[in-house]
């Protein structure tokens, strides 16, 4: 008994590991832009792992062949996407214009196996609560809407409103759940003291007392405690 728990345990961590180290290999499009395609062989491989981990008479050399043929099928179709643009419709799918000038395409809704309710859900997800403010509509081969809004609804750039422009610069996590991210002290070229000075101006003891705390250039610290 002892040794089936001690086997399971070992095909587990090395089927988890092999798996990391797959969708490493594979890219972020994996989870990104999860295609149909994506979908069914994320499926396929974790049922192809989970069968092959409790089944007792399939040895871990089965778990990693299957790990391992199943994602060179994978690359190998992504290889294939990558150098013949014309597979791409087939393998990928390609987007479907929904909304024209305006106007429900309702043919190419019925295509998608989309109704109404559907549509406007995907629409309101784009903050958008009417059909009226959509000028085109493409639905894209992950399922996502993505949209164009017509001039009278769109929402006006800094451009148009003639704001200056000004550098923009990414929040630095400085402490999270009470503990100091050293590596963006080192990232920032600064040290612990300048933390805890920046703490001790506003009356906090110590970097425990913080649940959150970030610094931007030119805005200095948003400090959040407890």
């Amino acid at each position: 008994m002892n040794m089936n728990f001690v086997s399971l345990t070992v095909e587990l961590l090395i089927g988890f590991f092999a798996l990391l180290a797959l969708t490493k290999f594979l890219g972020k499009n994996q989870i990104t832009q999860l295609t149909p395609f994506d979908f069914i062989s994320a499926l396929v491989l974790g049922e192809l792992v989970g069968n092959a981990i409790y089944d007792p008479e399939i040895g871990l050399h089965y778990v990693l062949y299957a790990i391992c043929f199943w994602g060179a099928l994978i690359f190998f179709i992504e290889m294939i996407t990558q150098k013949i643009r014309e597979s791409r419709a087939l393998l990928e799918g390609k987007p479907s214009l929904i909304i024209v000038n305006g106007k429900i395409q309702y043919e190419e809704l019925k295509k998608n196996k989309l109704d109404l309710n559907q549509l406007q859900h995907l629409l309101r997800e784009k903050d958008v609560f009417s059909i009226r403010e959509v000028q085109n509509g493409i639905l894209e081969t992950n399922g996502t809407l993505s949209v164009m809004k017509k001039f009278n609804y769109n929402t006006p750039k800094n451009e148009d409103l003639r704001i200056p422009a000004k550098s923009s610069h990414l929040p630095i996590a400085l402490i999270m759940d009470g503990e100091i991210i050293y590596e963006s002290l080192n990232f920032l070229n600064r040290k612990e003291s300048w933390l805890m000075d920046e703490l001790l101006r506003r009356g906090i003891a110590g970097p425990t007392a913080v649940l959150y705390a970030d610094w931007i250039e030119n805005e200095g610290f948003e400090i959040q405690k407890y």
